[in-house]
């Protein structure tokens, strides 16, 4: 898979930076449903923790990335 991903054109520095652009839209997205739904905080949390989860699977494809662009 990393090959593949690497051979289309996606480096580490992209998978990188997807992190952390997630953590923004985490944050974002946990602001804006706060702020902007009547649900309540709750639902503005399960929006932020759903989008954070992804920061950790970006940097673990950046990290195998790195390891592949190595060698």
């Amino acid at each position: 898979m990393l090959e593949r991903l690497h051979e289309s054109g996606f480096k580490a520095e992209h998978a990188y930076l997807a992190g952390f652009v997630s953590i923004g839209l985490s944050f974002t997205s946990w602001f804006l449903s706060k702020h902007l739904e009547r649900a309540g905080v709750s639902r503005a949390d399960r929006w932020g923790i759903f989008i954070g989860e992804w920061a950790p699977t970006f940097f673990a494809i950046g990290n195998g990335l790195r390891s592949y662009e190595k060698h």
